[in-house]
């Protein structure tokens, strides 16, 4: 109806012009002699009432066009509204069906850790703590997923080459929301500097050093995936794309078979308190963190134990990081596992994780 009295007001303001001239003409004009032409004035009622006929007419016109138009808009909006809401229960079904594989391989690697004793959750990353007790030995499991690459990074003791700071101290100070230890390490001088290649920000700390004996080196590229190897000549590694990494040593799967351990690794320690990263095929890391009470080869596991466990587990690809009284395990600002140190200790390279 608003629709119908805005059409009958724009036509009266239409004709209102008309109107008024009329009127002008009528006062303004010449006298008008009433006995002389009776004739004339007669008709002029009827043309009136002719005007206002045909005026009325085009009125009820204008209001069938109306609702004519009204109803045409408001089944186009509730066929529009149908249409949409029809698209997006496709899409919705398009991304379940998606997402249903990723779904059901994450529920595979859920039934062989267990309940998660913690986790944290945002739009950036997930974070799944776990124990882990095969019998032999006993730590913990962080399930990470990371849904922007920004949610992980490595990091320097105090930001500078040569420092060092446990990884509750670096958690601390970047506000992760938890952290592992990384690259293995040397003195000199009083200062702790990290093992052979490491890089930060897509740069080269001490600049490329070819893998040598059984050290490798891990980390991730600009996209958030995991990336490691022996690499012989920096082109090799530069075409991956790192972001960040640090050194150690030994590897143990590569591509989701178990590599050869080294012998003096295999023994020297026998037994030690350990820390693990890998990924699992759809990119997904899994680390390790396996507590013992000195680092004499008495307790802890072997990587022999840590490898089977590892690949019966579906990890694709896996590195033994600096282990020993350097594990460490930070996890919403508690550390998780027991220092075999009695205490964290100082260690120059952190992944941390942020929420």
């Amino acid at each position: 109806m608003n629709v119908i009295k805005g059409i009958n007001r724009f036509f009266l303001l239409a004709t209102a012009p008309l109107f008024g001239l009329l009127i002008a003409l009528a006062l303004s004009g010449p006298e008008i002699d009433w006995i002389n032409e009776p004739d004339q004035i007669a008709s002029d009622p009827l043309a009136i009432d002719q005007n206002f006929e045909a005026i009325s007419t085009g009125l009820q016109q204008a209001e069938e066009t109306a609702k004519y138009t009204v109803s045409t808009i408001r089944q186009t909006a509730e066929l529009y509204h149908k249409t949409t809401n029809t698209m997006t229960s496709i899409v919705q079904t398009a991304k379940n069906t998606a997402a249903k594989p990723e779904s059901i391989y994450n529920r595979r690697i859920t039934a062989k850790l267990g309940t998660p004793k913690e986790t944290i959750k945002s739009d950036r990353i997930i974070l799944e703590l776990y124990k882990v007790n095969p019998g032999n030995y006993k730590g913990y499991a962080l399930k990470v997923k990371l849904k922007s690459p920004d949610a992980m990074k490595m990091t320097l003791g105090g930001d500078k080459l040569g420092g060092s700071e446990t990884t509750k101290q670096a958690v601390s100070r970047y506000g992760a929301a938890a952290g592992i230890n990384a690259g293995g390490f040397a003195d000199s001088k009083g200062k702790r500097y990290p093992l052979s290649t490491t890089m930060m920000n897509g740069k080269y700390l001490n600049g490329f050093e070819a893998s040598y004996k059984d050290l490798f080196f891990v980390g991730m590229n600009k996209n958030g995936k995991l990336i490691g190897g022996k690499f012989h000549n920096k082109e090799e590694l530069d075409k991956l794309e790192p972001s960040y990494g640090a050194s150690f040593v030994p590897i143990l799967l590569k591509n989701g078979q178990k590599t050869t351990i080294p012998l003096k690794w295999q023994t020297s320690p026998l037994r030690a308190p350990r820390t693990v990263i890998g990924n699992y095929k759809d990119d997904q890391l899994i680390i390790l963190v396996i507590d013992g009470y000195d680092e004499n080869g008495n307790s802890g596991a072997t990587l022999q134990e840590l490898q089977s466990k590892l690949f019966n587990m579906g990890v694709v690809n896996a590195y033994n990081l600096d282990g020993g009284g350097s594990s460490s395990l930070v996890f919403n600002g508690k550390v998780i596992n027991t220092p075999s140190d009695g205490q964290l200790r100082p260690v120059p390279t952190h992944f941390l994780f942020f929420k």
